[in-house]
């Protein structure tokens, strides 16, 4: 097979990508690796195998140096982020490079309807989760090291029935200005990339009237974004020429949110 086109500006690079066998987190990992990184995927639950071993067996054939290993460790445990990094260690060796937090839920209820468990649900995966999986990887990441929040365009707006999932978001947006203020002395940067609405299947989860809102609303192409267009954005901030970006959160969506 011949070796891919793109630049391979992430070689000899070691990256996580959490929530990665579906969705953006796919085409991330899938993007990352053809830029050369060797790539670890994380899924929650035993279903979701399948897949990781169908995107390994893709990577696989890139023919370009990178590499791919899978872990199946669900964020919400607690001792999920050490699982990660040992899974990292034992494939790649001590050193992170890059950590993508991509892995998130979403719950759609009205205010008067949210419950506890929804709540754990969202708050437990979306912030707990990157907290300690960060909190796990820093021992490991090698300066100048790449922390990537995936956050959303909710996480500055506000849209009905999505109180959880948005807060969830702009708490990691919170935290990655946080991070970056302290981990700068280090020679790690720390930006989130908020994409507005994607074609994936958690599309299907937003109320429809909101996405054509959105549509209209998004003056590059009035689309939905793709998974690529999110990924370019990751990359790119993964790599040596984002050096001077840091504490930033990028919208990715076509200029529906210019904040």
């Amino acid at each position: 097979m011949v070796a891919d086109p793109r630049p391979q500006t992430l070689a000899g690079k070691v990256a996580i990508v959490t929530g990665a066998t579906r969705g953006i987190g796919a085409g991330l990992a899938e993007e990352l690796a053809r830029r050369g990184a060797k790539v670890l995927i994380t899924y929650a639950s035993a279903s979701s195998e399948p897949i990781a071993d169908q995107m390994i067996e893709k990577i696989e054939n890139f023919n370009n140096g990178s590499r791919v290993a899978k872990i199946c460790a669900d964020l919400r445990n607690l001792s999920a982020g050490q699982t990660i990094v040992d899974a990292s260690v034992q494939a790649f060796g001590p050193n992170i490079d890059i950590l993508v937090n991509n892995a998130g839920v979403e719950v759609v209820n009205p205010l008067s309807d949210i419950t506890v468990e929804d709540y754990n649900l969202v708050y437990d995966l979306n912030v707990r989760g990157a907290i300690f999986l960060t909190q796990a990887v820093l021992p490991h990441l090698r300066a100048p090291g790449r922390i990537i929040n995936i956050s959303s365009v909710g996480a500055r707006a506000g849209f009905a029935n999505l109180s959880i999932y948005c807060s969830s978001k702009a708490a990691l947006e919170g935290l990655t200005r946080c991070w970056a203020a302290e981990l700068g002395d280090a020679g790690h940067t720390v930006n989130a990339v908020n994409p507005g609405p994607v074609q994936t299947a958690l599309l299907d989860n937003i109320p429809k009237e909101l996405v054509e809102m959105q549509k209209s609303a998004t003056p590059v192409e009035h689309r939905v974004g793709t998974i690529d267009d999110v990924a370019q954005v990751v990359a790119w901030l993964a790599s040596e020429e984002s050096r001077w970006v840091s504490g930033q959160a990028i919208a990715a969506s076509g200029g529906f949110a210019m904040y």
